[in-house]
């Protein structure tokens, strides 16, 4: 079967799978047999599956913070070790969590091999992970949180997330002013 139609028979984009195979990481076995014609070898699927396991995936906000990166991602083996789980896939980065410009977290949710997530804290994914762990759960996969940070109320969760939201627009702003602050004084002075 030709991989676009593969692709798009697992709901797939056609150039996500394409990737995958790049990458190495398409789920069933596939065959380059032409300069633009890939073939994927969909009997093969029937049997055992790639290996699964859970992803763990750390952020920090800053590189000052690096060191935190690194007991997170700590933390997290441990865990998956303690709980004999198979970790497949293991990110971690330096990133804002108020956008989507997190790249490593993107590959870690769309590598198939990776069924269950796994983070320390909600706010590791950024926002809304409500709709991240909706996301997963419909294909299938789970999301694990190992602290929840103890907030039960919904509305105390919305506050925070509010919250934190202005706070990062308004040091982004800061920060953005700073910059074209000392752009200028570098200007003048050269």
């Amino acid at each position: 079967m030709n991989l676009a139609d593969w692709a798009r028979a697992q709901g797939v984009s056609p150039h996500t799978a394409y990737r995958w195979f790049r990458e190495g990481t398409l789920p069933v076995p596939a065959t380059r047999v032409g300069p633009r014609t890939i073939l994927v070898n969909v009997e093969a699927n029937a049997g055992p599956g790639p290996v699964a396991g859970v992803g763990l995936y750390a952020r920090v906000s800053s590189r000052d913070q690096k060191a935190d990166l690194d007991r997170q991602v700590a933390r997290l083996s441990r865990w998956a070790a303690q709980a004999g789980h198979a970790v497949v896939r293991i990110e971690s980065e330096v990133a804002s969590g108020m956008n989507g410009s997190r790249t490593r977290a993107r590959r870690l949710l769309a590598d198939p091999k990776v069924i269950t997530v796994v983070v320390e804290h909600r706010d590791r994914l950024g926002m809304n992970t409500e709709l991240v762990e909706a996301a997963l759960s419909a294909c299938g996969r789970r999301l694990v949180v190992l602290d929840d940070g103890g907030v039960d109320d919904d509305l105390v969760r919305d506050m925070v997330e509010v919250l934190t939201s202005f706070c990062a627009r308004l040091y982004g702003r800061r920060s953005a002013n700073n910059r074209a602050r000392r752009a200028l004084e570098a200007a003048a002075h050269g």
